[in-house]
């Protein structure tokens, strides 16, 4: 990586670990603090739009998005000023938290940026019978749980597939989760924003809802906190799409596809070069075999927090 243009380094380049896709690095120097990330380029499960991502982020934080500074992009690192804050836990937040993120969503809806790639998304993979065996094969510590559920992962597979999304697309971050935000004297920071895209709007409320108002779990749900979140959208002019199951379709199929790229990785049995360590891909395999099926199980009573 070539950091000069950051200025003269006043100590080593520190890596910061718990990324789910890429690696990163704290970088000193004597023109500030960098957050520095190495992308994966090795097994990348898309193609990261460099130019139109760095515009959105530069449009969004002239706007006032509070985010860390976006400085430069290119197709294998990523830099930010740093931005210190507290990590938000996988918990629900509080009310004021989540009405301030549905006003943020709304504002970046609201920002008129240029995007020259047109949405796409592949069809769910129906290989989940092979990947069960060759887990039980190579005797992966979830492999079991994995083979227990490949029914269910055929039948989230079609439901990604076939659920109908009543639009509008928008253009927006995609990726709000609590692992993506800081607290900063209790206000929201968004960081990573390196999936941003065209996205149905209804998938990207009610995956962000969702993921606010929860724990680890759904047993620690509570609806008023998803509602927040929706009503901090509305009050900044934001317009709700029609309920149902496309609210909690982006999220389903998205974290099917990370847990595939993740029991992917876990079957070679080696340490990628970037990317997460193993050891955080066999987390996210095990936490997809159990929760996806869980999280599909629920779709009926996800719903009704929409009434």
């Amino acid at each position: 990586m070539d950091l000069s243009h950051l200025g003269t380094p006043i100590g080593p380049l520190v890596r910061v670990h718990g990324g789910f896709a890429n690696r990163m690095y704290r970088l000193d120097t004597d023109q500030g603090s960098f957050a520095v990330k190495e992308l994966n380029v090795v097994d990348r499960r898309w193609a990261y739009q460099v130019e139109d991502v760095f515009r959105l982020e530069r449009a969004a934080f002239a706007a006032g998005i509070p985010m860390p500074e976006p400085i430069s992009a290119d197709h294998e690192t990523l830099v930010h000023r740093w931005v210190e804050g507290e990590k938000v836990p996988e918990a629900p937040v509080s009310a004021a938290y989540g009405f301030e993120i549905g006003e943020l969503l709304a504002r970046i809806h609201a920002l008129d940026v240029e995007w020259t790639h047109a949405p796409s998304e592949e069809p769910a993979s129906r290989d989940w019978p092979a990947l069960a065996q060759r887990a039980l094969s190579t005797g992966q510590p979830w492999a079991d749980e994995l083979a227990a559920q490949v029914d269910t992962f055929l039948a989230i597979a079609h439901f990604v597939d076939t659920c109908e999304r009543p639009g509008p697309v928008v253009l927006t971050h995609k990726d709000i989760q609590p692992w993506n935000l800081l607290a900063r004297d209790g206000r929201p920071v968004v960081l990573d924003w390196e999936l941003s895209g065209l996205l149905d709007l209804s998938g990207e409320l009610g995956s962000t809802a969702l993921s606010l108002a929860k724990g680890p779990g759904f047993d620690t749900l509570e609806p008023a906190i998803f509602r927040t979140v929706l009503d901090g959208y509305v009050a900044a002019g934001g317009t709700l799409p029609p309920a149902g199951p496309s609210w909690f379709v982006y999220l389903i199929g998205g974290w099917l596809g990370h847990t595939r790229w993740n029991i992917l990785r876990c079957l070679t049995g080696t340490q990628a070069s970037t990317g997460p360590d193993l050891a955080l891909s066999h987390e996210s395999a095990r936490n997809g075999a159990r929760g996806l099926p869980d999280l599909f199980h629920r779709l009926p009573d996800l719903e009704t927090l929409l009434r």
